[in-house]
């Protein structure tokens, strides 16, 4: 098979949660321990850092990539989904696996996925794992794909587990309560090894503490490591001045220049005492570079993305509550014209709370990603109306793009942003 075979066989062959949605998903880890087995266990073969939580386990998954690396260790990277390659799923130091790889490990595993039949996630992580030990790493840093105590990759037992933080997402398979999500997040939590908990509520830090307890787990907050004292933003960087305890500063800037980086950034910072004290060795300084470069050593995307100036147009991939909040709260640190948004989400997502959060002076783009579980533009434009939200549908995103681009002025914004399917279907300008 060539490469374009091989995925296409993957896509149309497993189930696929970013197609099909809680169809796709397994509620137990049954396939991915049969999987490892088959191929002699991986999992037990080299040393990880497992990153939960609802919004910015990318983000802090891709920045404790960049430092890694940065202090000179032959890193591994397993995130989900993609943008644009299958093949950004799986990376050794920025690069992602390379074609062959993929396409030998889907041949030699025909017959084992026809006999389990397993989810496109499941098999995608025991290939990352396979290869992660072929390639010798020394460490991996593997990101949740959802949920956490019954995910695909929650058979590693890592260095060091991190959660991100809780919102209501993904309330059809996690639970309908933050207490509930909370719990099956901290699953990822393991007997004696430590977590860092990025950011709590106070429906949440009490279930952190518990499962923490119950595992003899130290436990580490964020929010009690680090305080945010000022931040700055600007087109290339985020600037921020952190408050430790004693009253000492640290000045971190990274190239992730979302505001909800401040807090992503913060998650990292903690983790980095907690990693020298198991032994690794990350000296402050590369610490701090490698944040300034993460998208250009790991290729990060999609976070607060910009893509063109004159007018700003900005790929963003917030799809919930919590992450379109945010991203609100950044347009009010920038002075611009006339706000666009081009829209578009899944049929999954409480997609009417979303809109309640939007502004009605903003001009509308309503379209759909190219999956099953994108919701029409049509019913997104009709929900949109009943707000007082007006704008015109478009049948695909580039074609929404355009209308923006035709309508705006060189000081307005436009966001793209309601599904990471939809950023992922963008027609980047050529540079």
């Amino acid at each position: 098979m060539t490469y374009s075979e091989t995925v296409d066989y993957l896509y149309a062959a497993l189930p696929m949660f970013s197609r099909m949605g809680s169809a796709a998903y397994k509620k137990d880890l049954a396939n991915t321990i049969h999987l490892c087995e088959a191929f002699g266990n991986p999992q037990k073969k080299f040393k990880s850092i497992h990153v939960g939580g609802t919004n910015g386990k990318g983000s802090v998954s891709h920045a404790l990539a960049a430092i890694f690396q940065a202090a000179g260790y032959k890193t591994g990277l397993y995130t989900s989904p993609h943008l644009y390659d299958f093949r950004e799923r799986i990376k050794l130091n920025g690069e992602m696996i390379p074609q062959e790889f993929v396409i030998s490990f889907v041949e030699n595993s025909k017959p084992l996925i026809e006999r389990l039949e397993p989810s496109f996630f499941e098999i995608t992580v025991v290939m990352a794992f396979q290869y992660f030990v072929e390639q010798q790493v020394d460490i991996a840093i593997i990101e949740v794909g959802l949920g956490g105590r019954l995910d695909s990759t929650n058979i590693i037992t890592p260095e060091l587990s991190i959660i991100t933080n809780i919102g209501l997402d993904h309330t059809n398979i996690l639970g309908t309560t933050l207490e509930e999500i909370a719990f099956e997040k901290a699953g990822i939590i393991k007997e004696g090894l430590p977590v860092v908990i990025g950011e709590t509520l106070p429906e949440t830090r009490s279930i952190f503490e518990n499962v923490a307890i119950k595992n003899n787990a130290d436990i580490h907050f964020a929010e009690e490591f680090l305080e945010v004292d000022s931040f700055e933003i600007n087109t290339e960087l985020l600037r921020i001045n952190y408050r430790q305890k004693k009253n000492d500063h640290l000045y971190a800037e990274t190239d992730l220049t979302g505001i909800y980086q401040v807090k992503n950034i913060r998650t990292v910072l903690t983790t980095i005492p907690v990693l020298k004290n198991l032994g690794w060795k990350l000296e402050v300084e590369k610490v701090l570079s490698a944040l300034k470069n993460i998208k250009k050593s790991t290729g990060l995307m999609g976070r607060w993305e910009i893509i063109q100036q004159q007018p700003t147009v900005v790929l963003e991939v917030a799809h919930n509550k919590e992450g379109i909040e945010q991203m609100l709260l950044h347009t009010r640190q920038l002075s611009f014209s006339q706000l666009h948004i081009i829209i578009g989400t899944v049929k999954d997502k409480d997609v009417d709370q979303i809109l309640k959060m939007l502004p009605a002076n903003a001009r509308y783009y309503f379209t759909q990603a190219h999956i099953p579980r994108a919701l029409p533009a049509s019913e997104l434009q009709e929900k949109a109306n009943s707000l007082k939200l007006a704008g015109e549908k478009f049948g695909d995103v580039n074609s929404a793009l355009q209308g923006a681009l035709q309508n705006a002025s060189k000081e307005d914004l436009i966001i793209v942003c309601g599904s990471i399917f939809l950023i992922a279907e963008v027609i980047k300008p050529a540079t």
